[in-house]
């Protein structure tokens, strides 16, 4: 197996997508110890409620450019394969929904709330340097991803709709990943609790139930670096209150989407994603397409 084979496998996939709604194949993928990521990306998001679907907004159709820059390396925790990641996105914001029986634009751009991640691999997948790691051949890896979201968006409390939430959120996930020769399936599962929002809206206090979800995928590697994705996730839960006054808003979604990633040197690898709604309670009916580009280093790669 060349190197850009293996190297390729791995792409940390980080976008600005809506919270507890993620579609990300390959969390759990085995990686050398000691390698750096870089990754920068744009995406596009359009529908209803592209950034929050609990919002009291009708007929929203809003549009999201978003461009995103992560920092990512993979570690060594007491002999299993780990990595941490961190994201900063930036994005332009704008359309038209109704609010309280009047229409109203909204356009406004600035950087999305920051996103921390870190994920262990609990069985299958030992720390390895890279002179060993070409030995590797996945089985069964069983791991788990610890996710927090800090609240440094754009944040109006004047506006219903903007980039940033003002809260914070964390989201434990536990995820299994099983190959069979080129052909790798993958089921995980997570929930995602949130902050009070003491400042939405003019002041009030603003809170939210947990978001339960749970993706699978279906990838096959074609070889050289090369592989294709088919991801689905369901979400539900999520109910807001504003002052203690409970919304009909839980969510009970589905989303369905597609991802390919393809190696362009030794260096360097591009994926492009596409996801859309499926069934949508409430919210949520949104298409989301994107490119991402990656350049990895160290590691004595």
């Amino acid at each position: 197996m060349r190197i850009v084979n293996f190297f390729a496998m791995f792409f940390v996939f980080v976008t600005f997508r809506t919270q507890g709604q993620e579609l990300e194949p390959r969390s759990y993928v085995n990686t050398p110890v000691g390698l750096n990521f870089l990754v920068m990306g744009y995406g596009l998001t359009e529908g209803s409620v592209a950034t929050d679907p609990s919002l009291p907004l009708q007929d929203a159709q809003l549009q999201v450019h978003s461009m995103f820059f992560a920092y990512a390396r993979s570690l060594d925790v007491l002999g299993k394969s780990a990595k941490f990641d961190v994201v900063v996105p930036y994005a332009w914001l704008s359309g038209d929904a109704k609010a309280f029986g009047q229409t109203r634009e909204r356009r406004v751009d600035g950087f999305a709330d920051p996103r921390f991640r870190f994920s262990l691999n609990l069985f299958g997948a030992p720390a390895y340097p890279m002179d060993e790691f070409k030995h590797y051949r996945q089985d069964l890896v069983i791991g788990t991803v610890l996710e927090v979201t800090a609240p440094g968006g754009q944040y109006d409390a004047d506006k219903l709709v903007n980039i940033g939430t003002n809260r914070w959120s964390i989201k434990p996930e536990i995820g299994i990943a099983k190959s069979y020769g080129p052909l790798t399936l993958e089921l995980a599962g997570g929930v995602r609790f949130f902050s009070e929002n003491d400042e939405f809206f003019g002041g009030q206090l603003r809170e939210q139930e947990p978001i339960y979800s749970v993706q699978g995928h279906i990838v096959y590697s074609f070889g050289y670096g090369i592989w294709a994705a088919v991801d689905g996730t369901f979400y539900t839960g999520g109910q807001t209150s504003v002052d203690g006054s409970k919304s009909n808003d839980r969510l009970e979604n589905s989303r369905m989407g597609a991802t390919l990633a393809l190696p362009v040197n030794r260096y360097n690898s591009v994926k492009i994603y596409y996801s859309t709604g499926v069934s949508t309670r409430i919210g949520s009916d949104f298409d989301v397409a994107g490119i991402a580009w990656q350049y990895r280093f160290g590691g004595g790669f």
